[in-house]
C-alpha cells in the first residue's frame, strides 16, 4: 500500500513537473502573442470560466473518486450515474451562458470585447466536464498515468492550436483572439479524452443495464458533491465578481480602464502564476492521498490517515519555502526570464510569503474531502471568500490600486487555511 502511494505520488509529480513548464510555457507564448491588452481581456474572462468549469462538474470528479476508491459498488453503473447527472447541469448552462452573455460582458465586467470569449466557455464545458469525470475515475482505481499522458497531450495540442492560430485571429481583433483560446480548449480536451478511453481494460463490457442511471448512486454522489460544489461555487463567485467590484469602485474613485485592466493582467496573469508555480507538487501529493485516505478512513485507520496529512503537510512545506526565498530576494530575475518583463516584482515580494499557507491546503482540503467532510471545505471556503470580497470592496476605495486585492487575497488565505488546519485536527485526534 506504501509503495503504491509512493508511485502514485512521483507519477504525478513528474508529470506534474512537466505539465506546469508546458502551462507556464502557454502563458509566456499568449502573453507574448497577445500583449498586456489581450492578456487583461482573456484575464477579465477566466474567472467566468472557472465559475461555469466548476458548476459544470457539480462536484462530481471528487464524488466519482472517493466511491471508487471505497470499491464497494458496481463502478460502471456508478459511472455512468455520474455521467447523467453532469451532462442534465451542462445542458442548462449551456443555454444560461448564451442568454446572459451581453449581461455578463458588458454591464458585469464593462467591456464587450469579453463577448464573444463569454460565449465560448458554453461550447467548452461540456468536454472539460467528461474529461474530469474520466480522470476522477483512474484516480478512484490509483491509476496515475493515464492521466498525465492525457494531461501532458492536452497542453501540447493547446499550445500548437494558440501558436498556429493567434496570430490569423488576432489580426481581426483581440476579442477574436480571446475566444479562439477559450475555443481550443474543445480540440485539447477531446483529445484528452480519448487518450484516457485508451487505458481502459480492453476486457469490459457494458451492458444496457450499465447505462442506466442508479438513483441510490446519484443521491451518494450528489451528498458528496453538492457540498463540493456549494464551496467551489463560492469559491468561483468570488473570484467571478473580484474583477467587476475591482474594476468598478476603481473607475469611481478615478482610475482609468486602461491602468485597471493593465494592473490586473499583471497581477492574475503574471504574479499569481509565479508565486503559485510549486503549487502542483502540492495538488500532484493531494490527488494521490485522495483515493488512499478515502479508503483508509473509511476502514477506521485514522492514525494511518493521520500520518499521511502530516507527510503531505511537510514535503508541501520543503518544497515552498526555498521557492518563496527565491521569489522573495529576486522577484525581477524570475519575471524576467519567463515573462520578459519586470512589471510585477512588489507584488510578488509581499505575495510569495503569504502562498506558504496556500500550498498547505489542497492536502488539507483533499484529506477533508476523502473524508466525507466536504461541508466543512464548504464552510471555509464560503467563510474566506466572504472575507476577501468584503475587505476587496472596502480596501478598494483607499485608492491604493491593486493593493486592496492583495491584501484581501492574503487575509483569505489565511483563514482558509488555519480553518482547514483546525478541522482536519479534530477529525482525527
Amino acid at each position: 500500500m506504501k509503495e503504491k502511494f509512493i508511485k502514485s505520488t512521483i507519477i504525478l509529480l513528474i508529470g506534474g513537473f512537466f505539465t506546469k513548464i508546458l502551462g507556464m510555457f502557454i502563458k509566456i507564448v499568449m502573453s507574448r502573442m497577445m500583449g498586456a491588452e489581450g492578456l487583461g481581456i482573456y484575464m477579465l474572462i477566466l474567472p467566468t470560466f472557472s465559475l461555469f468549469i466548476g458548476l459544470s462538474q457539480f462536484g462530481m470528479p471528487i464524488a466519482l473518486s472517493k466511491l471508487v476508491a471505497e470499491d464497494k459498488k458496481n463502478n460502471k453503473k456508478l459511472f455512468f450515474s455520474v455521467f447523467f447527472v453532469v451532462i442534465c447541469v451542462n445542458i442548462f448552462l449551456i443555454f444560461f451562458i448564451i442568454l446572459f452573455a451581453p449581461i455578463l460582458s458588458k454591464k458585469l465586467l464593462h467591456n464587450f470585447d469579453t463577448y464573444y470569449g463569454i460565449l465560448a466557455i458554453a461550447l467548452v464545458i461540456p468536454f472539460t466536464s467528461i474529461s474530469s469525470i474520466c480522470r476522477s475515475y483512474f484516480f478512484g482505481k490509483e491509476r496515475m498515468f493515464p492521466h498525465v499522458c492525457s494531461n501532458l497531450l492536452e497542453d501540447i495540442v493547446r499550445l500548437i492550436l494558440i501558436v498556429i492560430g493567434v496570430p490569423f485571429f488576432k489580426e481581426k481583433g483581440l476579442c477574436y483572439a480571446v475566444c479562439y483560446i477559450i475555443l481550443s480548449n474543445i480540440v485539447s480536451e477531446g483529445i484528452s479524452i480519448l487518450v484516457l478511453l485508451l487505458f481502459l481494460p480492453r476486457k469490459v463490457i457494458i451492458k444496457k443495464s450499465d447505462l442506466k442511471p442508479n438513483k441510490i448512486y446519484i443521491m451518494e454522489s450528489l451528498s458528496i458533491g453538492i457540498p463540493n460544489t456549494t464551496g467551489r461555487l463560492i469559491g468561483s463567485i468570488g473570484y467571478f465578481l473580484e474583477p467587476i467590484i475591482l474594476t468598478s469602485v476603481l473607475l469611481h474613485i478615478g482610475y482609468s480602464n486602461a491602468f485597471i485592466t493593465r494592473e490586473y493582467g499583471i497581477l492574475s496573469g503574471y504574479v499569481m502564476p509565479l508565486v503559485l508555480l510549486p503549487s502542483f507538487f502540492t495538488n500532484a501529493i493531494s490527488q494521490a492521498l485522495l483515493p488512499v485516505i478515502a479508503r483508509e478512513y473509511a476502514n477506521g485507520r485514522t492514525f494511518y490517515v493521520k500520518n499521511k496529512v502530516k507527510q503531505a503537510i511537510f514535503i508541501s512545506l520543503m518544497i515552498g519555502i526555498p521557492v518563496t526565498i527565491f521569489f522573495v530576494v529576486f522577484p525581477s530575475f524570475f519575471l524576467k526570464i519567463i515573462y520578459h518583463t519586470v512589471s510585477g516584482s512588489n507584488y510578488i515580494r509581499i505575495l510569495a510569503p503569504i502562498c506558504l499557507f496556500q500550498y498547505i491546503q489542497s492536502p488539507l482540503s483533499s484529506a477533508l474531502d476523502a473524508m466525507g467532510k466536504s461541508r466543512d471545505v464548504m464552510i471555509g471556503t464560503i467563510l474566506g471568500m466572504f472575507i476577501r470580497i468584503i475587505l476587496l470592496l472596502l480596501l478598494s476605495f483607499f485608492s491604493i490600486g491593486m493593493w486592496g486585492l492583495i491584501i484581501a487575497i492574503s487575509i483569505n488565505v489565511f483563514v482558509v487555511t488555519f480553518y482547514s488546519i483546525k478541522k482536519v485536527r479534530s477529525y482525527l485526534t
